[in-house]
């Protein structure tokens, strides 16, 4: 099932609760599903989308994760990111760090104003041969 719309956004704000982790990663299954992501990238997505939750979710200094879903076929970008405290930054030689990087076409985390957000990229063609 192709999106024949082209480009939109998707903003998702959740309670930094690992009860709602679930949310995200269900919203980046289906918008993968549309954009005719496969099976195994959509599981990849999602399991990417939950590990940049995870990582946020302990230093969310106001309680609150902020995603947001940029589909641009057959590209897919989320950016999920938090109020942290000042200066920290997720450990790039962690064990979640290495899944979430292995499973995605290119990571990052970058801090603007206090708020760190890590963004995520995949493209269907790209995520096919992982």
């Amino acid at each position: 099932m192709s999106s024949s719309a082209g480009a939109a956004e998707v903003r998702l704000s959740i309670p930094a609760d690992s009860a709602y982790i679930a949310v995200p990663r269900s919203v980046v299954g289906n918008l993968a599903a549309r954009n005719d992501f496969t099976l195994d990238a959509i599981d990849d997505l999602r399991i990417a989308v939950d590990e940049a939750c995870a990582l946020l979710l302990p230093q969310s200094a106001d309680g609150e994760l902020e995603c947001v879903f940029q589909i641009a076929p057959p590209q897919l970008t989320v950016r999920t990111s938090a109020v942290v405290p000042n200066g920290w930054r997720p450990d790039t030689t962690s064990f979640g760090w290495t899944v979430l990087t292995a499973l995605v076409e290119s990571a990052a985390a970058e801090t603007i104003d206090g708020r760190l957000t890590i963004t995520v990229t995949a493209t269907a063609s790209a995520t096919e041969s992982l």
